[in-house]
């Protein structure tokens, strides 16, 4: 009888939920095909990986890594220090924990770890999940094994040679939403009767989105909608309070939203900014989606995001700086047509990649064979 092999993983990355949900998606495929493996994390201190990989099950280390301020700050004064011991740290974990393969999926953290994996020899393999590459990954892609996108034409960013286009992986549990609507509807305290407009601006929350919504929430109440929204840690007392000003009744406002299969489950339409995570499972739901792409992004990587679906008919943009006034028109237009509605949800849900997690399995299998 074979025994299991125990491979030794790293996974490093976060700073957001769309580099720390694609991670642990990867981290679970792998188990699921190795279950006697050991996987480790490497996050930055004071991230959201730091709380939410531990709730996923598995063990993390933190650097004291962080990024370099846009606008001069004192805080950038700090950033070599910083960058210096976090190499120092990532080499001594990479040295201990001796991986059989080492996975960056973005995000401060990645940058320190896949560079001292790639000094001693272990094989990496990066993951970008925007369509237009982050520097970290452009940098480390010049000595990565393999490069596993999510979108087409990133031969501009990384030697294509090494290109693995699979997806970005996302939480099984959206891949199925079938019969959960019930729930939902119980959950989040909705009326059945009402169309659902489902707002997400990401963990931290998008204040044009939260003004868009201000703007409008006493109208699409009145035309019959009810919103689930949510607002972001940032946001939700200021949210809140002016919420609770209103009177409404059928706006249901949260800070973050854990159920996002139940969320998606009890959605009519959705209105979402165009993170790389968030348009991956987007088009798994396969419903009709309002894009509102951050504009505070480099590159303006969100609209090139949204625009690959918007240019196959499988999703609508609303520009940022057009949102606030006209979320209620973009809303009202879309749902007074069925069959747009219908053909949004067909043509978003033709560009799914349903089984990315495993095929980036599929990949790091053969860097560790």
């Amino acid at each position: 009888m074979n025994t299991p092999k125990t491979y030794r993983i790293l996974i490093s990355g976060g700073g957001t939920g769309g580099h720390i949900y694609p991670a642990i998606a990867i981290a679970n495929a792998w188990k699921e095909k190795h279950p006697a493996s050991e996987i480790l994390f490497v996050g930055a201190l004071g991230k959201m990986e730091m709380q939410k990989v531990p709730e996923a099950g598995y063990p993390i280390k933190g650097l004291p890594v962080a990024g370099l301020q846009r606008s001069l700050t004192l805080d950038n004064l700090s950033f070599p220090i910083k960058l210096l011991k976090s190499l120092r740290i990532a080499s001594r974990i990479v040295k201990d924990f001796r991986p059989d393969a080492v996975v960056g999926v973005g995000g401060y953290a990645s940058g320190p770890v896949l560079y001292a994996a790639q000094k001693k020899g272990v094989p990496t393999l990066v993951q970008e999940q925007n369509s237009y590459a982050g520097l970290t990954n452009k940098l480390l892609a010049k000595r990565a094994n393999a490069i596993c996108v999510a979108y087409p034409d990133m031969e501009k960013f990384f030697p294509a040679d090494k290109i693995r286009v699979t997806g970005n992986p996302v939480r099984k549990d959206i891949l199925d939403l079938s019969g959960k609507k019930g729930k939902a509807i119980a959950l989040f305290g909705l009326a059945a009767e009402r169309k659902t407009i489902l707002v997400l601006g990401g963990s931290l929350g998008a204040r044009t989105l939260n003004q868009a919504v201000l703007q409008d929430m006493k109208n699409l109440e009145l035309e019959g909608f009810q919103l689930l929204w949510q607002c972001g840690k940032f946001y939700f007392k200021e949210m809140l309070a002016k919420l609770e000003e209103s009177g409404l009744k059928h706006i249901h406002l949260r800070e973050f939203i854990r159920e996002m299969d139940l969320a998606y489950a009890a959605a009519d339409v959705i209105v979402s900014r165009a993170g790389a995570l968030s348009v991956s499972e987007l088009s798994l739901v396969g419903k009709p989606v309002i894009f509102i792409p951050s504009p505070n992004v480099a590159e303006d990587h969100q609209t090139k995001n949204a625009m690959a679906y918007v240019e196959h008919g499988a999703a609508l943009l609303l520009r940022d700086s057009e949102a606030i006034g006209r979320l209620k028109t973009k809303v009202d237009g879309l749902l007074q047509t069925p069959e747009y509605v219908k053909t949004l949800g067909e043509n978003i849900k033709k560009l799914a990649k349903p089984d990315a997690a495993n095929a980036i399995v599929v990949e790091i299998e053969k860097l560790v064979k």
